[in-house]
């Protein structure tokens, strides 16, 4: 049987390289990975190495890669962009985190593929109008993210629910607003990794973790709260839709309940073996104004959609990411 070939664009990444180790699991699935590696010592190749992949394209190339290769490609997983909400160039932003989405939604568009591709809870701004995923176009447009980097994902959202109205939609699309992920193959991202990552290395050396204190009184100090989801979670609802094949629309994903980030430090004592030992710090000037103290996704419509498995308690994952990964020689998925 022919294999059937899956292009994962940003595949060496993090969601993306969890989304490629899912996939090629499966042994009648080709999986193509579409990525920059970069420096060899910040290790992002080694994200892949645990996998086979069908072919490697340079970004620059894709271009040309799917001219000649497109006729094979059954589904792009779109999962390149750049990522950091602390980005300056808001021009850089814009022309890949919209520029080649577009370009992609519009070849799968032309060519009669399946297209599904990473938006963010960043579009929802401060969260003041709540999560709620309706993908009206009037819903999208009242959305006011903080950064330039929930905007352009925010555009593009509405852009392709413009494009799906006129009847120029992929067969198959679908948009995955990612809350606050956290797994392994996230070394690579530094100041971008999730909270569990940057903490580990105090929780191993026995040392204190600081969290931020509060400045509500509706909230205790490290009870802020944020919808934490585990990144196998994630590839799993991605591996989900893409054997489903008839499910469309935007969909948050995150776990659906909001943990404290006092649980999530407290669960990384617990997986180690450790009493938490938790001290709290002022937050950085002008920090405190702009501070989101909730996330909470809605999950109504995934589940709606009908995908029912459960998702990972902050307890479980965090176990499995401190004790098959952080704490292992070998960190990698």
């Amino acid at each position: 049987m022919t294999p059937r070939l899956v292009l994962v664009t940003g595949g060496a990444g993090f969601i993306g390289s969890n989304i490629v180790a899912e996939l090629a699991a499966d042994s009648c699935i080709d999986v193509a990975v579409c990525d920059h590696v970069r420096e060899a010592d910040l290790g992002k190749w080694r994200n892949l190495v645990k996998h086979p992949i069908a072919d490697f394209i340079m970004p620059e190339d894709l271009d040309a890669w799917l001219a000649g290769c497109g006729r094979d490609v059954e589904a792009i997983i779109h999962m390149g962009a750049i990522s950091s909400t602390t980005e300056a160039d808001a021009d850089k932003i814009i022309t890949t985190n919209f520029g080649l989405s577009r370009d992609l939604f519009d070849w799968c568009a032309r060519h009669g593929r399946r297209f599904i591709y990473a938006s963010s809870a960043a579009t929802y701004g401060d969260g003041a109008g709540g999560f709620d995923d309706d993908s009206s176009p009037a819903a999208l447009a009242s959305l006011r993210p903080l950064n330039a980097y929930g905007w352009s994902k925010a555009v593009f959202d509405l852009h392709a629910v413009r494009r799906a109205g006129r009847g120029h939609a992929p067969p198959q699309w679908a948009g995955l607003k990612f809350f606050n992920v956290y797994g392994p193959n996230e070394g690579h991202k530094g100041a971008m990794r999730s909270v569990v990552a940057k903490i580990w290395p105090d929780i191993a050396a026995g040392a204190p973790v600081r969290l931020f204190r509060s400045y509500r009184d509706d909230y205790p100090d490290g009870g802020q709260k944020r919808d934490f989801v585990y990144v196998r979670d994630v590839a799993k609802v991605v591996a989900w839709l893409f054997q489903r094949g008839d499910v469309s629309g935007l969909f948050n994903l995150g776990s659906g309940t909001a943990r404290s980030f006092h649980d999530l430090a407290s669960a990384g004592f617990r997986a180690a073996g450790k009493t938490p030992r938790i001290e709290f710090i002022d937050m950085p000037d002008g920090l405190e104004r702009q501070y989101q103290y909730f996330t909470e996704a809605r999950m109504e419509r995934l589940r709606g959609a009908g995908y029912t498995a459960p998702f990972t308690s902050v307890e479980d994952g965090v176990a499995d990411y401190v004790t098959g990964y952080l704490s292992r020689p070998d960190p990698y998925r």
